[in-house]
């Protein structure tokens, strides 16, 4: 059997789940993305959501305890960088193949 043909064990599993479970909503997914580069602050990461920053701080409360994203408080901000970078490269992909293009045409990490 193949690397790739294993099923994980149920721990992987749940684990992956969680973390699809904290991408689930378009606020979160917004922050994802504006985390694609250089850590960013709440303010900015709640402006780039379009939301305010209480709603802001709860969704990035999910993502850290998923483990997506790590904080880092700088004086009186708080700044957040993305741990799983190959979250966006996933993304690019669903849109791609949204787009109309066919897997086996992608060049991503995700498909390739």
């Amino acid at each position: 059997m193949s690397a790739s043909s294993r099923t994980p064990n149920r721990v992987v599993i749940d684990r992956q789940a969680e973390i699809f479970k904290a991408l689930g909503h378009p606020t979160r997914m917004a922050m994802i993305h504006a985390l694609a580069g250089e850590p960013v602050c709440a303010c900015d990461l709640a402006r780039a959501a379009s939301c305010g920053l209480s709603t802001a701080s709860r969704h990035l409360t999910v993502l850290r305890h998923a483990g997506l994203i790590e904080d880092e408080r700088r004086g009186q901000q708080i700044f957040y960088r993305l741990v799983f970078p190959c979250v966006l490269s996933f993304a690019e992909c669903l849109e791609r193949v949204e787009a109309g293009e066919t897997v086996r045409s992608l060049r991503v990490g995700c498909c390739g």
